[in-house]
């Protein structure tokens, strides 16, 4: 988790090529997280921020 959105914009955007997965970028409370795409639930108390998939262009 971080406070810092462009550092959490930027570990996303890594993350999301490295594993070559979908990766989502969110707000949970006053910190930013990422998460594999499929991992997050409807149900979860978090605000999606931006999916980055390593398979589009950005």
């Amino acid at each position: 988790m971080s406070h810092d959105l462009s550092l959490a914009r930027s570990h996303a955007l890594d993350l999301a090529r490295t594993l070559m997965v979908p990766v989502v970028l969110f707000l949970s409370g006053a910190e930013y997280g990422v998460l594999p795409a499929d991992e997050i639930d409807d149900e979860d108390d978090v605000e999606v921020i931006h999916e980055f998939d390593p398979w589009r262009a950005h």
